[in-house]
Parts: C-alpha cells; sequence; structure tokens
C-alpha cells in the first residue's frame, strides 16, 4: 500500500496525555580514559521527549479510544501531535503568550522566512516548533505586533513565518514570537498490548511515544 504522509495533523487525546509520564531525554556517550578522567560527548543537539500514557487509562471508553487512536496511526508507521501538559507554550505555563516570548530571527531586509524556535539556555541551540497550535501565534517586529494574514502567514504544520512582500523585516530588526504547541511524536512500540481485567474494565500497561525530529 503507498505511503501518501507520514504523519497526521491530529492530536493524542488530550484527557490522556494530562495522566503520562514522561520528559526530555538525552543521549550522552562518555568516555572513560585511563586517567579515570571521562570524556563526554552530546549525541543529540538537543533533547528528545518520551512519555508513556499507560497509566493514564482510566475507563473503558478511553481503552477504545486509545486502541482506535493507535490503529489509525498504524503502531509507528504515522506520526501524530501530542500536548505537553508541562510545556506547550512559548511562554511559562501559567502565562498568557505574547508576540515578544521569543525571539526567532533577525531582519535583513531580504530575509522572508523565519522559522518557530523556542530557547533552551543561553549558548545552546533553539528548539525547532515544528507544530504551532491554529490561532495561538502572534509575531512582532521591534516590539511592534504584526497582524497575521496581513502582514505575515503562518504554516501551522512546519512552524514556518512568512513575511508577505512589503513586510519584511528591515536590518537588524528583531523577529520574535509567541505561541502555543504540540509536539510531533510516533508510538515507539508496533504492539498494543491490552489486558481486560474484567468486563467493562481493563488496562494498557504501557503506551510509549517519542518525539519526533522533523
Amino acid at each position: 500500500m503507498p505511503q501518501l504522509q507520514s504523519f497526521h495533523e491530529i492530536r493524542f487525546p488530550f484527557a490522556l496525555a494530562l495522566g503520562a509520564s514522561g520528559g526530555p531525554v538525552t543521549r550522552t556517550e562518555i568516555v572513560q580514559l585511563a586517567s579515570g578522567r571521562e570524556q563526554r560527548n552530546a549525541r543529540w543537539s538537543v533533547p528528545r521527549r518520551r512519555f508513556d500514557a499507560g497509566s493514564a487509562i482510566r475507563s473503558f471508553a478511553q481503552l477504545q479510544e486509545i486502541s482506535d487512536f493507535f490503529e489509525a496511526r498504524r503502531g509507528r508507521l504515522f506520526g501524530f501531535r501530542f500536548r505537553d501538559p508541562l510545556d506547550h507554550k512559548s511562554c511559562p505555563a501559567t502565562q498568557a503568550v505574547s508576540a515578544f516570548d521569543q525571539q526567532i530571527g533577525t531582519g535583513n531586509a531580504i530575509a522572508s522566512d523565519f522559522q518557530l524556535t523556542k530557547s533552551v539556555g543561553e549558548g545552546l541551540p533553539g528548539r525547532v516548533i515544528a507544530k504551532p497550535v491554529t490561532g495561538t501565534v502572534r509575531i512582532g517586529v521591534d516590539g511592534v505586533e504584526q497582524q497575521i494574514g496581513t502582514d505575515c502567514l503562518v504554516d501551522t504544520t512546519s512552524g514556518l513565518v512568512t513575511f508577505l512582500p512589503g513586510h519584511l523585516p528591515a536590518a537588524e530588526a528583531i523577529v520574535t514570537a509567541g505561541y502555543e504547541f504540540d509536539l510531533p511524536v510516533r508510538f515507539d512500540s508496533d504492539e498494543l498490548v491490552i489486558n481486560l481485567a474484567a468486563f467493562g474494565a481493563g488496562e494498557i500497561p504501557s503506551i510509549p511515544m517519542i518525539e519526533l525530529v522533523l
């Protein structure tokens, strides 16, 4: 069967995401030297997130919902959106998004495209935000909020901001953004093990997911 696309623009059930466990994972290579000292090398430039939603199942209806969702994604074949309850905004989760939360670039009067990113610390590469939530993105240039649709466009499937002709950021202009976002993830297993403990009840011990690098 031909594969039409490798990512489905659909969100994992949010009620189950609220009960998921997980967080960022790094990949570090450690070499023990003859002197006893260590040499440590980062294999990944930025962490990837892993989650497990098995403990989030609370009802038979949720059991059926996740089973259908898993089958529609064909296990590990198709990616999907996942809302991390702890980290899903350009600002702290308890604050409101503004157009000036994150610097995403500097204008040169020529460039029209800017990728949404999120800072993870001084001197470290920012996280690419590829799945912003429709209707939440706000863009600023040198402290002035821009109008989506008039000054620029936002692709919510890639996180790319495109300024329209006549509205390109001037040289040295600071381009900023605020947004809510989902993580692109896939299931990390091709098997969903369902335990039917009793009629009308059951559990799925493990529903592993891992963040995709797009």
